[in-house]
């Protein structure tokens, strides 16, 4: 991430892209065959995988891998609302020591690289932009192009961010709410879209 009108840079990779169909929430009663349900909590939501996306860490840099740590873990489980507009900047907040961030390589706006507070960042919101894309009803409102080349994805496939300055937004037009969940290991980072129906 960028913090204060800073862009990140570092050593990555493309990702891929696949879906799957998974349930939750299944509170149904077993005895439920002499009931005639009339009740509204009986209703069951469905999750289905719409989509995901990965991107490869090369970079072993313990601060960067901390700070990708941090900002998965507070993401995860995000619920959009359909009709909702995400904002990575405004979910996530900014990036401090208090929040357990460091410093870690970033890119200035004139594409000069620095170490600033949440490195690593923007390889989270450039993963989420791509398993966005891969979603033809969500519709990206906002993103930014590092002002360097980012090795982790294709050129014209990032999204960086930086509180206050450069965030990466879109709109949920899929007619339902969705989760967002985020995941990193020292070699990559995942991001699912998840589908939440009402049945």
């Amino acid at each position: 991430m960028i913090n204060n009108r800073n862009e990140e840079s570092q050593n990555g990779n493309y990702s891929s892209y696949e879906t799957n169909r998974t349930s939750a929430n299944s509170d149904t009663n077993q005895n439920n065959s002499n009931s005639t349900n009339d009740n509204p909590s009986s209703s069951q939501i469905v999750e289905e995988q719409i989509s995901t996306f990965a991107t490869k860490i090369y970079n072993p840099d313990p601060a960067r891998q901390n700070n990708i740590a941090i900002t998965c873990s507070r993401l995860n489980g995000t619920i959009v609302k359909n009709n909702e507009t995400f904002s990575f900047c405004n979910t996530l907040g900014p990036s401090s020591t208090n929040m357990g961030y460091q410093e870690a390589d970033i890119f200035d706006r004139d594409g000069n690289k620095k170490k600033g507070l949440g490195g690593g960042n923007c390889q989270i919101s450039s993963t989420l932009y791509n398993a966005v894309l891969a979603v033809p009803s969500l519709q990206v409102t906002e993103r930014h192009a590092h002002s360097n080349y980012v090795p982790y994805i294709q050129k014209g496939k990032d999204a960086a961010v930086a509180y206050g300055s450069y965030d990466f937004k879109f709109v949920n037009q899929t007619g339902n709410d969705i989760k967002l969940n985020f995941q990193s290991s020292a070699s990559d980072v995942t991001v699912s879209i998840v589908s939440l129906k009402v049945q």
